[in-house]
């Protein structure tokens, strides 16, 4: 038995929320193999084990079937979205599925969640994420630093109103390239905003 590693793998961003189909759920589990341990994380992304000598064979054949693999453990998960309950259109899934293209599986110095909601329901709770994003009609509501664990949850607070399509992704790419950068070690996202303050934060994506 050689190596293993996990990989995050997760369905595509969609109307109705994190659907697997039963082939993929099929695959997944003949590629892993009747000893491996599959685990479902609360970031909608399933960790599984594979050999490292057969990564890229997985990678491939998982992307096949309309699944999305990403780098596990210390990286931006891919998007935690909603289930787009007001239609593709309406809750903007186009420019979800941009965002998610833009910061999914880039390393960072810890874990880092990015939720979207396309209403102001937010049942994907995008406020209790590192970033969440809240559409609202043509544009984008930007928070930073929610905490959804320990005795000091929290929810994030407001960055930016009013963002373009056009601008969300690059606005929330280059957040997370200044967390990267300029973290302290293993410093979580919250920290890291709370010690360079949301103002510098604004001058870096301005």
């Amino acid at each position: 038995m050689g190596e293993k590693m996990k990989i995050a793998v997760a369905p595509a961003i969609q109307v109705g929320g994190s659907l697997f189909t039963p082939e993929q759920l099929s695959r997944i589990g003949f590629l892993a193999g009747p000893d491996a341990q599959i685990e479902m994380t609360s970031f909608k992304q399933l960790y599984v084990e594979v050999e490292t000598g057969r990564l890229d064979e997985v990678k491939e054949e998982l992307r096949k079937v309309g699944l999305e693999v990403y780098p596990a453990g210390f990286a931006t998960k891919s998007l935690i979205a909603c289930h787009f309950c007001r239609g593709a259109e309406d809750a903007g899934l186009e420019a979800a599925k941009k965002l998610n293209r833009a910061i999914a599986g880039i390393e960072t110095p810890t874990p880092l969640k990015v939720g979207y909601a396309g209403c102001g329901l937010g049942t994907s709770e995008p406020l209790l994420k590192d970033i969440g994003v809240v559409k609202t009609r043509d544009t984008f509501n930007i928070y930073i630093g929610g905490e959804p664990k320990g005795l000091k949850a929290s929810v994030a607070t407001l960055f930016l109103e009013g963002v373009s399509e056009e601008q969300l992704a690059p606005v929330v790419s280059k957040l997370i390239a200044y967390y990267k950068e300029n973290a302290k070690g293993k410093e979580k996202f919250k920290k890291f905003m709370e010690r360079v303050t949301i103002e510098q934060l604004k001058a870096i994506v301005a």
